[in-house]
């Protein structure tokens, strides 16, 4: 099942759910997975995770507990797990996660496997940036990953 909105800036928001829990959040145009595009419409069922990302959108919800279905290999897990310990309205850079994950030289692999996580916003990737201070790779584009940041410091 799917539901699909506008917010932002009038994006395309796109959730994709099976009845275990949420495959996809992100914008429309991201979803390369033609299967999950023939899903049904299923507005009821997941309105209410589109009522806590307004929330989110609006500054009032900072913490997300929906039930995530994330297919990874071992490693991007373990990256996407580091990501959802990134605390609301903080950074951490790529080298960061992979000392955490106890592979100080792994910050390009780190940034590999953030960029195939399936939950945007969720899973807080535009929380990462560049060792300098930069906004490095997002895959729904740079413009998003500031605006978000910019959410984040209100």
């Amino acid at each position: 099942m799917y539901y699909q909105t506008k917010w932002m800036n009038n994006r395309e928001w796109l959730i994709v759910a099976n009845d275990v829990g949420i495959l996809f959040v992100g914008l429309a145009s991201e979803l390369e997975d033609k299967k999950l595009r023939s899903l049904v419409e299923s507005q009821g069922q997941l309105e209410p995770y589109f009522n806590e990302l307004k929330e989110y959108f609006n500054g009032e919800r900072k913490h997300f507990n929906w039930p995530l279905i994330a297919q990874g290999t071992p490693f991007q897990q373990e990256v996407w797990a580091i990501l959802q310990l990134i605390p609301y309205g903080s950074t951490q850079h790529y080298g960061q996660i992979a000392e955490q994950l106890g592979r100080p030289k792994a910050a390009r692999a780190v940034a590999k496997a953030i960029g195939k996580n399936p939950h945007l916003i969720i899973t807080p990737c535009h929380r990462v940036i560049g060792k300098d201070g930069s906004l490095t790779g997002f895959r729904a584009g740079l413009d998003l990953k500031q605006e978000l940041l910019n959410l984040e410091e209100r």
